[in-house]
């Protein structure tokens, strides 16, 4: 809803699940401190140790009569956003739930005694005084307490919303920069094959645009399944097989447990991509691209080998390695430390050329499913 659209002063849902979490915490620190508060009084003398338990009571019922009024009393006028009602709200309802809550919480005592605590109290004017003293001074306490928590927590929930709403906005600019990267990257390779074989090229344009009509789509999305990652790389390879003819071969290992884990889309896209330009093309035989899953303790590992130049046999002038860079950053937006990405020459009785290894967590009962699935 926009800034501009404001909500009625009572929300018409005003007590939501989350909002009630705190009563029974919040519950028990009241019980807490009207203990102390009445252990101060029958150790100062001002309740007698023969009475201590219609003391105890009456500090109780009072003290949390008082506290639910104050504390339930403010969730139907809370604005979105709000955890404590502003100041002409906030002294309407301290005023009307001390009045209440000293009535519900006598009348409480009452009942607990057999006795009338006004008309004992109105015989003392001092004890009744000091009574009055003692709650008003109770609820301040108790009210201010709650609401420099309430801030706090609203404080602290609104810089982790911040947090969150900043890692989304990066991870939406890093796919939005992948997007044109690959479609320019994609439509080079078409103009070269325009020249030299243009049946080949008008082909490959087809395959181009059912391939961008797909994976545009899913690069919207936060997260999809290791199988569809598989299946857009396959659409991708078919894509570049069409220029590259018989010196692109692929292979593919993605066990069947795997195949629903989630992972960000486009993360190996990136990876191929960067196989092909400077480890493959380069390469007059061409060569071939494995790419493998697998699971390893609550780490996903992920491999794109190709057997192309390697490292040391790549182009001087190969490019600024954007889908590298793209896709470190887009783990550490995601994951922080705990997901890496290796770029190494391959072992010689592998077929040499290069292999990048992307090691990300996954969540421990997905992937006990994922182990466990057929």
């Amino acid at each position: 809803m926009p800034p501009a659209m404001r909500r009625p002063i009572v929300s018409p849902a005003f007590c939501p699940p989350e909002r009630l979490r705190h009563i029974p915490r919040h519950a028990l620190h009241v019980v807490v401190f009207n203990t102390l508060l009445w252990l101060l009084q029958i150790f100062s003398g001002a309740d007698r140790w023969s009475d201590w338990d219609v003391s105890l009571v009456y500090n109780q019922a009072i003290g949390l009569s008082i506290w639910a009024f104050i504390d339930l009393g403010r969730l139907p006028l809370l604005r979105d956003g709000e955890s404590w009602p502003s100041l002409p709200r906030a002294v309407f309802l301290v005023v009307t739930g001390v009045t209440a809550g000293w009535l519900l919480g006598s009348t409480i005592g009452d009942w607990y005694c057999g006795c009338k605590a006004l008309s004992f109290l109105s015989e003392s004017p001092a004890r009744l005084r000091s009574a009055l003293a003692i709650t008003l001074a109770a609820s301040a306490v108790g009210t201010y307490y709650f609401y420099s928590r309430g801030k706090a927590s609203a404080q602290s929930e609104k810089i982790a919303q911040a947090e969150r709403d900043a890692t989304l906005a990066k991870l939406a600019l890093l796919q939005s920069q992948l997007e044109p990267h690959m479609l320019f990257n994609t439509l080079a390779n078409l103009r070269v094959l325009i020249a030299l074989d243009p049946p080949r090229a008008q082909a490959m344009l087809d395959r181009l645009i059912a391939f961008l009509r797909a994976t545009l789509s899913a690069s919207r999305t936060q997260a999809h399944s290791l199988a569809a990652e598989f299946e857009r790389l396959a659409d991708y390879l078919q894509l570049m097989g069409m220029r590259m003819g018989p010196r692109l071969q692929w292979r593919f290992d993605l066990p069947e447990a795997l195949r629903g884990l989630q992972v960000p889309p486009l993360l190996l896209q990136p990876l191929v991509e960067n196989s092909i330009q400077h480890g493959l093309e380069p390469k007059v035989d061409g060569g071939r691209i494995e790419v493998g899953a697998a699971l390893q303790g609550d780490r996903l590992v992920l491999r794109v080998h190709d057997t192309g130049v390697g490292l040391d046999g790549a182009p001087a002038s190969g490019g600024t390695r954007f889908g590298l860079k793209q896709v470190r950053e887009r783990l550490a937006t995601l994951y922080g430390d705990a997901a890496t990405l290796e770029l190494q020459p391959a072992p010689p009785d592998e077929g040499g050329g290069t292999l990048a290894v992307v090691r990300l967590p996954v969540n421990p009962h997905e992937a006990a499913a994922s182990v466990q699935s057929p």
